[in-house]
């Protein structure tokens, strides 16, 4: 059986915002405090990160916190980051650069996922056609259009493969138009299926309540995707890991302590 080596969640900061956010139609006044996770994936063919979390630049500059993230509130307030936890930053812990990073598979487009592109210069990135679509038609509009620059040089994707052994891309639309998950085979254990924002929760899997925002409302796709990911789990006896859940996330191990 072909596996990854290890995994590293990496908390890159966090976001507090309204739960109905997170599961549509439920949480209206409560609000929750979520991780903002990247993945670090060493594999048999190289280093591999799943989302990259946000642009540190735009949290650190008042200027820019206003302009990006004013408008957000009162329902998602502007994300906490701080400069150690920039993913360079991480890598440089376990001894690594960001030369070292093989590839860059991003889940879905929003800032939280994509913004810190910027700290990874010249890393092949990997991302779902309809994701990037969807973006540059403005019909999404969780997405900064200056952290697209780049994008004529990412390889966009149609379809489910294999992008290292023991790493398996998920098409899971419906949070986003062409959102991605992922299911990695460790050495010891379970797999692991990373859900990204197909489940922010472990409400949205226990209870199969949607995303509170879904492309073009579509709740009905965002469900189905919920369901593919359990019945993967329950077929290759996987574990789910929620997204955006901060229960769930204090119960990882701290960096850099990793999963093998």
């Amino acid at each position: 059986m072909t596996h990854a080596l290890k995994l590293w969640p990496l908390l890159t900061g966090t976001i507090r915002y309204e739960k109905t956010i997170s599961t549509h139609n439920r949480g209206h006044g409560q609000w929750i405090d979520a991780p903002i996770l990247a993945y670090l994936i060493e594999t048999t063919q190289g280093r591999i990160l799943y989302d990259v979390g946000c642009d540190y630049h735009k949290l650190s500059d008042p200027a820019l916190r206003q302009q990006f993230f004013a408008s957000m509130y009162p329902v998602i307030e502007t994300p906490h980051m701080q400069a150690e936890q920039r993913i360079p930053h991480y890598l440089e812990r376990l001894g690594l650069t960001t030369a070292d990073i093989d590839l860059i598979l991003i889940g879905h487009l929003h800032f939280d996922h994509v913004g810190g592109l910027c700290d990874l210069p010249g890393c092949e990135v990997h991302l779902h056609q309809a994701e990037l679509t969807a973006a540059r038609t403005k019909q999404d509009s969780g997405v900064f259009p200056d952290e697209l620059l780049q994008s004529d040089r990412w390889r966009l994707q149609h379809e489910e493969y294999e992008l290292a052994p023991g790493v398996q891309v998920l098409t899971t639309p419906g949070h986003t138009a062409g959102h991605l998950s992922l299911m990695i085979e460790l050495p010891k254990g379970q797999p692991i299926i990373l859900c990204g924002d197909a489940a922010d929760l472990n409400e949205n899997l226990t209870d199969e309540i949607a995303p509170g925002c879904c492309w073009q409302d579509n709740f009905e796709l965002a469900l189905a995707s919920i369901r593919k990911l359990k019945s993967i789990a329950i077929s290759e006896q996987a574990q789910l890991w929620p997204n955006h859940d901060m229960v769930f996330f204090k119960k990882l191990p701290i960096f850099p302590t990793g999963y093998e």
